[in-house]
């Protein structure tokens, strides 16, 4: 397999997927900072510009964050990735497009990239401000939902490695981690792959 990455991105959370398996992989920096991920060669392995993308044993691409964490979990059962109690696997998957589609995409997105939502520069404030409702209020539910829990789902599971990436964003968002997410974000960084993860790609939490 090869996973193309980011440092930093949303695709750290595959690549702690990754890490959790243990299977052999390769990776493929593509920095959405120089925008790489435009580039000809990178389109033609994926068109829509979007990472994270993995590189199946097969040679197929796989494509959409959701869809990569699926796969790996369900293909990789002794990860232990998904639950397999259908309320915990259902909650597992609730979190993961909570976080990536509102947190990520709705919320840290106006912050990163306010041109994205308002072309009018006048309203660069406005935009970003919003997007830090969006992404404290993500940030909140993911608090409660974490009360009395070490875990999403109850047990280790992709969500996780999920809510790990848009932590690490927090302090660029400007938004505090609530106790119980801090807490989580503690216990994410003493796991083994989380740790080798951190190494790889250079990054400091």
């Amino acid at each position: 397999m090869k996973l193309y990455y980011s440092p930093g991105a949303c695709s750290v959370g595959i690549h702690i997927m990754l890490e959790e398996i243990g299977k052999p992989y390769d990776l493929d920096l593509i920095s959405v900072r120089d925008g790489s991920q435009f580039s000809e060669a990178y389109v033609a392995i994926n068109p829509k510009s979007k990472i994270p993308a993995l590189r199946r044993d097969d040679d197929s691409v796989l494509t959409e964050y959701g869809a990569i964490a699926t796969w790996l979990a369900r293909t990789n059962p002794a990860a232990k990735l998904m639950p397999s109690d259908p309320e915990a696997e259902a909650r597992t998957i609730e979190a993961m497009d909570y976080i990536t589609a509102t947190m990520h995409m709705q919320g840290f997105a106006r912050i990163a990239r306010p041109g994205n939502f308002s072309p009018n520069e006048a309203e660069k404030e406005k935009v970003q401000a919003r997007g830090r409702e969006i992404f404290a209020k993500g940030m909140a539910l993911m608090d409660k939902r974490l009360e009395g829990r070490e875990w999403i789902a109850g047990e280790y599971s992709l969500a996780d490695a999920t809510l790990y990436y848009v932590c690490n964003w927090a302090p660029r968002a400007e938004v505090p981690l609530p106790p119980n997410v801090a807490a989580h974000f503690a216990r994410m960084k003493t796991r083994p792959a989380v740790q080798r993860t951190i190494q790889s790609e250079g990054l400091t939490a």
